[in-house]
């Protein structure tokens, strides 16, 4: 068993998601406002993803010591870098998901819902708790609480799948054509969409991606059970997507 494996295995997948109808019925910027206004919801927990992945495979706690996968640890920390501080222009260092609130706010999207949600995380000593009684769609809190029970398995392996095959690497492809659209009949009015967009696919198409697969297979080596963890959750990951995308297809339908 290897990563193509697991490729083949989420297959009919990926070709759903990437079929999704929802890229055709993103025709205006008040529909591009709404998709974005539950999609960050996905974007905040992709960066606990990412730190769970970091927590598990490197020391993030003193005194240091040294950890068992050196390798590993280098991938996830070259990740982490530019996700969570990335140098996007000279002396402006920003996070992905603070770089997809400027991108809401430049088209007039509506930020107050996941800034009361930040808000209400920060002063948690429950977040699940917090995620269950906030006042957002139970589709979102699903996709969430799936995110979070991955990541509370503190299992490298299957944090490791829901990162690299069910996250942000379908969105920059599908999406950046109809933006480029709607920029033409609105006067650029989603530029900074659009550079998040195409940071993305420079850097999981150059970078993240493939450091992602070789940390897979760094994680499960030989290990069978970790290669059946890897293909269930991937295929589980990229059908939480869609049900997401429905949800938000049918909110702009509607």
């Amino acid at each position: 068993m290897n990563i193509n494996t697991v490729i083949k295995h989420i297959e009919n997948s990926q070709t759903e998601l990437v079929n999704h109808n929802i890229y055709n019925n993103i025709k205006t910027i008040d529909d591009l406002k709404l998709f974005m206004e539950n999609h960050i919801f996905a974007v905040w927990d992709f960066m606990s993803l990412l730190k769970g992945l970091q927590v598990n495979l490197t020391c993030t706690t003193n005194p240091w010591t040294p950890v068992e996968n050196t390798e590993a640890a280098r991938f996830i920390n070259e990740i982490v870098l530019e996700e969570e501080t990335d140098e996007i222009k000279e002396h402006h260092v920003t996070s992905h998901f603070e770089l997809y609130l400027e991108s809401m706010k430049e088209i007039g999207a509506d930020t107050s819902i996941i800034d009361e949600f930040i808000n209400k995380i920060k002063g948690s000593n429950n977040y699940r708790k917090t995620i269950e009684d906030f006042d957002i769609d139970d589709n979102l809190k699903s996709f969430m609480n799936f995110t979070f029970d991955i990541i509370e398995s503190n299992e490298a392996h299957k944090i490791a799948a829901a990162f690299t095959f069910g996250r942000e690497n379908v969105i920059p492809d599908m999406f950046i054509e109809i933006v480029k659209g709607l920029n033409k009949e609105n006067s650029s009015i989603a530029d900074k969409f659009i550079f998040y967009l195409e940071r993305h696919i420079e850097l999981d198409g150059d970078d993240h991606g493939p450091i992602a697969l070789r940390m897979i297979e760094n994680l499960c080596g030989d290990d069978k059970k970790k290669w059946e963890d890897v293909m269930k959750i991937a295929k589980e990951s990229i059908e939480m997507r869609i049900s997401m995308w429905t949800h938000i297809n049918n909110l702009i339908l509607n």
